[in-house]
């Protein structure tokens, strides 16, 4: 029935279940792409098998959703088709999406697809490889990794299409998607409000290094498990000092509310000073304490017990103290 519509008048999307009574979706998809080549194509399927996905994305369908579960899933499903609706209404080249590279990443990611993100920037190609869900890894001609999927998130235009899933592409990348996200984001944002080379060269002949003014952080990095250390003047907005940290100021932004959340509900449970936190992440422990006036918030692999992290917590007060 559908096919015969397709005939009798013109569509702008057409949504394919794999499953179907009287013919398979592979075979509906196939017909729709040849006698229809501007068709939107979405496929709307309970088939979890990574073969499917693969097939449909080679035969040209412009994205492939797992049956929605949730209000959430079931929001981003209508995004999705409303994003397709209004590609066809605009025109343009096909694989070329309305919505932002971050929306796209984060659309897959949550209906955990597996695919490849080819973006082009004029004449720079870069690839993103998602696999059931999680972003594994990124490429640019003179950058992979983490780095490479920072560069192409700072790109302010280009295209981009969907390939097929790549399972035989190592795993570089660890960090989850969302952290990628938010770390990308917080590295823009800081790009963004840094100084010009010429006002940094002007306002004091040179730069100032924070991390090398406190050298009892190299010896907390000693202690086992410690992966970073950010130490704040209870006092003050800003950080003093840090290890491990590329980016130090959403850390510490964090662990000020933190700290002081926690602080208000002690006092209105009336349960006495407030002594530690530990925070249990996908990427990393946090462990948060008040050493005199300096906040201190320390970084434990996840793969550290609570108990580990206490114990270990124990040591670098007692150093900070002394």
């Amino acid at each position: 029935r559908a096919l015969a519509l397709l005939e009798s008048e013109p569509f702008d999307l057409l949504i394919v279940d794999l499953q179907m009574p009287r013919m398979d979706g592979l075979q509906v998809l196939a017909i729709a792409r040849r006698k229809y080549p501007q068709l939107r194509l979405m496929v709307l399927t309970a088939q979890r098998d990574e073969q499917f996905r693969t097939r449909a994305y080679a035969m040209g369908v412009d994205q492939y959703w797992l049956k929605p579960e949730s209000d959430q899933e079931i929001a981003l499903l209508m995004e999705a088709i409303e994003s397709l609706l209004t590609r066809a209404q605009e025109g343009g080249f096909r694989g070329v999406q309305s919505k932002s590279l971050v929306d796209i990443i984060q659309l897959e990611c949550l209906s955990q697809s597996s695919c490849v993100l080819k973006i082009n920037n004029g004449t720079v190609e870069g690839k993103i490889w998602i696999q059931k869900g999680e972003v594994i890894d990124a490429e640019l001609p003179d950058l992979t990794g983490e780095a490479a999927f920072q560069r192409i998130l700072s790109w302010k235009a280009g295209s981009f299409e969907i390939l097929p899933a790549d399972p035989s592409r190592p795993r570089s990348i660890f960090t989850s998607y969302q952290g990628l996200l938010l770390n990308t984001a917080q590295a823009l944002d800081e790009a963004a409000s840094l100084p010009s080379p010429e006002a940094v060269a002007t306002a004091e002949g040179k730069v100032k290094e924070v991390s090398s003014t406190a050298p009892l952080l190299a010896e907390l990095s000693q202690l086992e498990g410690v992966e970073c250390v950010l130490a704040i003047d209870d006092g003050k907005a800003e950080f003093e000092h840090y290890w491990g940290l590329e980016n130090p100021k959403p850390l510490a932004a964090w662990a000020r509310a933190t700290l002081q959340q926690f602080r208000q509900l002690g006092d209105q449970l009336q349960v006495g000073n407030l002594t530690q936190v530990v925070a249990a992440g996908p990427d990393r422990k946090l462990a948060l304490a008040v050493c005199g006036g300096t906040q201190l918030c320390v970084g434990f692999p996840p793969s550290f017990s609570t108990d580990e992290v206490r114990e270990t917590m124990k040591q670098v007060l007692t150093k900070w103290a002394s």
